[in-house]
């Protein structure tokens, strides 16, 4: 080898050994390097993500893979009544609604959250409203028995008066939207002449209830006459249980 090509040779080398050879993959110097494999460069390998952006919509960066993002990190990303657990939120075990906290309740030893749509929905002694589960309201525990009338008459008893009192203050604090007082009468009579007395029994409790302070437009009255007896027969006491004022709510 004459000395001009050694030279030319050593020269050549030293150029290979500065600037060195690219790395192969998986290695990197960059994310070009990596681009191929849909990758980054993540301390000189390349690897599926670096940050949760190098992932798409849904997943996370965890470990340098792109996974399912998790339902939940904490209890709060949790709906009332469950709790975060691995990912995932579970329901809590329970025994009695006090168990679940705000907003939820215990069902069949499940904490679920405290909506419904109908009162089938919700537990004993409760009630749907505006979409919860809410104990029952004042309105459920008035007494609804149905005021009863003497023969051929259309005024309030005593009884009824007393009965009527109560009533009133129920429902002034529950939650009925309307009631409809059904007029009925016995047989006795024509039923031309039942029908208009019916109708002023039923008139005769709307007002008062009225003077007592029940909004008018809450409370419709309807009369049935004889066409709805409410015990079959023809004696004192079936004529009796059928001459009534009932409630409908």
């Amino acid at each position: 080898m004459s000395r001009r090509f050694g030279v030319l040779a050593l020269g050549v080398l030293g150029v290979a050994v500065l600037t060195g050879c690219p790395p192969t993959y998986p290695k990197c110097d960059s994310d070009e390097q990596c681009k191929s494999h849909n990758e980054v460069c993540v301390n000189g390998q390349c690897q599926e993500c670096a940050t949760d952006a190098n992932c798409k919509d849904g997943f996370v960066c965890q470990g340098n893979k792109c996974t399912p993002k998790p339902e939940c990190t904490t209890d709060q990303n949790c709906p009332a009544g469950s709790s975060c657990a691995n990912g995932k939120c579970t329901p809590r075990a329970c025994t009695a609604d006090g168990d679940c906290g705000p907003g939820a309740r215990c069902k069949n030893n499940q904490c679920v959250p405290n909506t419904c749509a109908a009162d089938a929905d919700c537990g004993t002694g409760e009630t749907c409203q505006a979409g919860v589960c809410a104990k029952a309201a004042a309105i459920d525990k008035c007494n609804w028995t149905p005021i009863r009338f003497g023969f051929n008459d259309s005024a309030l008893t005593p009884e009824a008066r007393t009965q009527l009192n109560d009533l009133s203050d129920c429902i002034k604090k529950g939650t009925v939207k309307k009631i409809v007082l059904e007029g009925h009468a016995d047989e006795r009579g024509t039923e031309e002449y039942n029908l208009h007395l019916s109708q002023r029994r039923a008139a005769s409790v709307k007002k008062y209830l009225v003077d007592l302070g029940v909004a008018p437009a809450k409370v419709d009255t309807v009369g049935y006459g004889e066409n709805r007896p409410t015990v079959d027969g023809h004696n004192e006491d079936a004529w009796a249980a059928n001459r009534r004022v009932e409630f409908r709510h």
